[in-house]
């Protein structure tokens, strides 16, 4: 796969057992998330499986679901076609006294479409004469929008660029229960500005800048002004130093195998 990848979870199946109503899909990325390895988008009930193909006239638009309802939305949208992309991580819960592990939302009641932005508005239109084709979807799902810009007078839905996507989803497709989402006041840079690339271990590909939260060294990527997203620790001898250059040379190359895999 490639670029933004065609995502709504990863898990190994011996977890499957654990979370048959998970709403997710299979599949098995071998023992860490490889660059272009990416996960399926695939409705829950109807086992309906949309597949990523880059798309000029896209674009990764972020989602706000009402409370709790972030994979009814995503199951509508891949329902109805679209690519969505809902970051999960584990999370260690207490139930009648036994500990056990959750997938739950690592940024609560937000999820991405890759999707044109015409289509999307109708399908969110709440306005009289104009009613959404899935009022269902509009009633629960509404746009997060750009609040540093402006357009005739109102702020556009917030668009995530596809070199930041991709690394967010590389952050985030292991379901790691150490990656955190936080918003600025608790990052602090260790390299303001040098971007870098993890050469081993879970988070392998996986490219930000370095930052220290709770006192340990992670990688973290700024999401817009939604906040940052950090993996779990990563010593110093993981990470390599790359050039702007260099990570627009990676994409392209994603971009490239992915076509060939289609194409094959």
């Amino acid at each position: 796969m490639s670029l933004p990848g065609k995502v709504l979870a990863v898990i190994r199946e011996s977890d499957m057992d654990a979370l048959s109503n998970a709403r997710i899909t299979v599949e098995n990325s071998g023992n860490g998330p490889a660059p272009i390895a990416f996960p399926k988008a695939a409705h829950s009930q109807t086992g309906v499986s949309v597949e990523y193909a880059f798309d000029p006239s896209k674009r990764w638009l972020v989602l706000r679901a009402s409370y709790g309802r972030t994979l009814k939305v995503a199951d509508m949208l891949i329902g109805a076609g679209h690519y969505v992309y809902v970051a999960r991580r584990y999370e260690w819960m207490v139930t009648n006294g036994h500990r056990h592990r959750e997938l739950r939302d690592l940024i609560p009641n937000i999820l991405f479409a890759y999707i044109g932005l015409g289509e999307a508005r109708t399908l969110l239109s709440r306005r009289d004469g104009h009613p959404s084709p899935l009022p269902a979807l509009a009633s629960i799902a509404t746009f997060y929008y750009n609040h540093f810009e402006t357009e005739e007078g109102r702020n556009p839905p917030l668009v995530i660029p596809d070199r930041m996507m991709h690394s967010f989803i590389g952050m985030t497709k292991s379901f790691d229960e150490n990656t955190v989402f936080v918003n600025d006041g608790n990052i602090v840079h260790v390299q303001a500005g040098d971007l870098v690339r993890v050469r081993e271990g879970r988070f392998k590909g996986c490219m930000g800048q370095v930052v220290r939260i709770a006192g340990q060294q992670r990688v973290g990527l700024q999401l817009a002004d939604i906040g940052w997203v950090a993996t779990s620790y990563i010593p110093r001898a993981f990470l390599e130093t790359v050039s702007k250059e260099v990570f627009s040379e990676h994409l392209e190359s994603l971009r490239t195998a992915n076509d060939t895999a289609r194409a094959s």
